[in-house]
């Protein structure tokens, strides 16, 4: 890597966004000896959403060389999912899944799990720009950034790849105008942390609880416990149901947990440790996660929904992917992104997409709560929501619509 006199930066690769895919992707990088700059226009820590990992992400973040920085900064265990509806409960233990692999993880505080992730590529000598944004791009053989830093400075990244990892930011997608239509409705979510007080018997604070609400299925709501006491909380409905304005948010999201008996009785009264914030439009698509000289990852490229916590797997899954393709063509080889890249990528996300298209329409939750589930079968289930969504060994990975829509037909016969 270089800079000349004439603010131009010159790099192997440069990645938008210091998040989790960014980060995977610059130390495989780097672990592969090129020269990787990181533009990322906050500054970390910084708090951001999606605080459940699945096991499935654990493999990625050990191949970049960041497990023991992951398991030493004393996030909350993980093992597993608890789905609540009115009086039923469904609790599957990742561990005992179809897929070899992790089964554990944790529940992480964003803020400090994307820090950690960051500076573990820092050191292993990605060069980091903190508060430096890209306004510009031109794509090609040889692509050039625009980039603007907190002092109004400008200056040109010369680089032979770019790799979007910007998450919500979709800094590609917005330039060069490559929004595609998702095909999900438009849903939005109110959310914030609580001091949560539970005692050990209370919930097993190693498993994501999911609530759906007792008269609205297509209304759900997450509880995350975290390290310290803390629990994430949150609830998602279409963007219309939580239209409200900001003044109104604390009260709408107090009063939709106290509507959900288990949340009602676990953290009803707890105290907010912040601003109920909301999201909304979330969801996102692509015609194609890929261009000359540049690729799409994570969020950048494509989001789905929140309720299966895939998001961080997916960005994980897209850095390995793109990584492993890019040195490839770094070292001189021909690579077709499309099958190299898109298609295996799609792959899985068309999975978590099968699931999370099902749980809204309800069919999901029925086989959730089917009360005589076939191990097998349940193990299969498992398997993907515990993250491994491109195991096509497993026959909801391989065929997961027509598999899903019989496993349906079976619940709902008997």
């Amino acid at each position: 890597m270089n800079s000349d006199s004439s603010r131009r930066t010159v790099v192997d690769v440069a990645i938008i966004g210091a998040g989790p895919a960014g980060a995977v992707a610059a130390a495989l990088l780097r672990k592969a000896g090129r020269s990787v700059l990181v533009l990322e226009r906050q500054h970390f820590p910084r708090f951001s959403i999606g605080e459940s990992l699945l096991p499935q992400s654990m493999a990625y973040l050990e191949e970049a060389g960041m497990l023991q920085a992951v398991v030493e900064a004393g996030f909350q265990y993980k093992n597993g999912a608890c789905f609540v509806y009115r009086d039923q409960c469904s609790s599957f233990d990742f561990r005992d899944k179809h897929s070899p692999g992790w089964g554990t993880t944790y529940q992480v505080e964003r803020a400090l799990f994307d820090d950690v992730l960051i500076r573990c590529a820092a050191g292993q000598g990605a060069d980091v720009r903190f508060g430096h944004t890209v306004s510009a791009v031109r794509t090609g053989a040889a692509p050039v950034l625009d980039v603007v830093d907190e002092s109004a400075s400008a200056y040109q990244v010369e680089a032979r790849f770019v790799l979007d990892a910007s998450g919500f930011g979709r800094v590609l997608p917005r330039l060069l105008k490559l929004e595609a239509p998702t095909g999900m409705p438009t849903r939005a979510a109110l959310f914030t942390h609580v001091r949560d007080g539970l005692a050990l018997d209370d919930i097993d604070r190693n498993k994501i609880c999911i609530a759906t609400h007792p008269e609205r299925r297509d209304v759900w709501f997450w509880m995350i416990p975290l390290a310290g006491g803390r629990s994430s909380v949150g609830c998602v409905a279409e963007a219309s149901f939580l239209d409200v304005p900001e003044a109104q948010r604390e009260a709408t999201l107090r009063a939709l947990i106290q509507q959900e008996p288990t949340l009602n009785r676990l953290i009803g009264q707890a105290p907010f440790l912040m601003p109920v914030r909301q999201i909304g439009g979330y969801a996102a698509n692509v015609a194609s996660l890929h261009g000359p000289g540049y690729a799409l990852l994570g969020n950048a490229g494509e989001f789905l929904d929140p309720v299966f916590s895939s998001g961080v797997t997916i960005a994980l899954r897209s850095a390995h992917l793109a990584a492993r393709a890019l040195n490839r063509q770094l070292d001189g080889e021909t690579v077709d992104w499309s099958a190299d890249y898109d298609a295996p990528l799609r792959k899985g996300i068309d999975t978590f997409r099968a699931f999370v298209e099902r749980w809204y329409t309800g069919e999901l939750q029925d086989i959730i709560y089917y009360p005589e589930q076939t191990p097998t079968i349940r193990r299969m289930i498992c398997a993907v929501l515990a993250g491994y969504a491109w195991d096509e060994s497993n026959p909801y990975v391989a065929d997961p619509v027509r598999r899903l829509n019989t496993l349906y037909e079976v619940c709902k016969q008997g």
